[in-house]
């Protein structure tokens, strides 16, 4: 519930932000005629994303256990590569996404306005399908359903309050630092939906190595005790996990977190200085 609930909350905050950038500046510039437009965008992307996981959650039935695993393994690793990208682009989009939305929405208000829905509906749109997508397979992971959709929808819930808050000047949060901590621990999620999605495709006979055991310490940490349930919830532990789905777990996690903590380091790079030009001499007069 934890997982998802930040999931969730960091998906419906940068959602959020964006929308209250889009909305302050088309105010700003004296263009409230086009306001319906922007939320006609914001209403299909939210569409699309609830779509998409009555599809999932729907569409495997009457499937067989090895055409549901198979399924279940393969958008796993997709949700795996959506939400690493997701994170390093927010690291380094964040510094300039205000400048960068206010370019798109000068571009889309060229003649009626018409173009601000697919503004609205690519930016919030990418977010909601992310969410949608790895939300599900956390689930999946957990094999639960009903705490891991009210953690993501309190999530949800919270970022929709703080961007209100936050387009209203009421409260102001240091983003940068809240995208490094939820982004370091969104990739330890990763991570443990990448070997699920590895251990799935092993049940489904895709992968071999199923009954080969790098560690089963399910006695120490039983899956149905309230700490193995915790561990399982939050960063998708199994207390039987094969070799392969070990090494898939060190080869994401190490390098991924890696490059991560060095581009937090490193900071917003600064804009090259233009080079004063230099001053022109007068030869006096005699």
């Amino acid at each position: 519930m934890l997982a998802n609930y930040l999931i969730g909350l960091r998906e419906g905050l940068e959602a959020a932000l964006v929308v209250g950038i889009l909305i302050a500046y088309v105010r700003r510039i004296g263009r409230k005629d086009v306001l319906a437009r922007l939320w006609i965008g914001v209403g299909l992307a939210v569409l699309v994303a609830l779509t998409l996981g009555a599809v999932l959650t729907f569409g495997t039935y009457g499937l067989t256990f090895e055409a549901q695993e198979a399924i279940g393994g393969s958008l796993s690793i997709i949700a795996t590569g959506f939400v690493t990208w997701m994170v390093f682009w927010m690291l380094k989009t964040s510094r300039d996404l205000k400048g960068t939305l206010q370019s798109d929405i000068d571009k889309a208000l060229v003649g009626a306005g018409w173009g601000l829905v697919l503004v609205a509906f690519l930016s919030v749109g990418r977010e909601g399908i992310e969410t949608a997508l790895f939300i599900w397979a956390a689930v999946q992971a957990t094999g639960e359903t009903t705490l891991p959709l009210i953690g993501a929808a309190l999530g949800i819930v919270t970022a929709v309050v703080l961007g209100w808050l936050i387009y209203r000047g009421m409260l102001r949060i240091n983003l940068s630092k809240f995208f490094a901590w939820s982004g370091g621990f969104l990739i330890l999620v990763a991570a443990g939906v990448l070997s699920y999605g590895v251990h799935d495709l092993q049940e489904a006979g895709i992968l071999p190595g199923l009954n080969s055991l790098a560690f089963d310490v399910s006695a120490i940490v039983p899956p149905d005790s309230w700490y193995g349930t915790l561990l399982k919830g939050t960063v998708n532990f199994s207390p039987a996990t094969t070799w392969l789905e070990m090494t898939v777990w060190l080869a994401y996690f190490i390098p991924t977190m890696t490059l991560f903590i060095l581009a937090v380091r490193r900071g917003p790079s600064k804009p090259a200085r233009t080079p004063a030009p230099a001053a022109v001499t007068t030869p006096a007069h005699s």
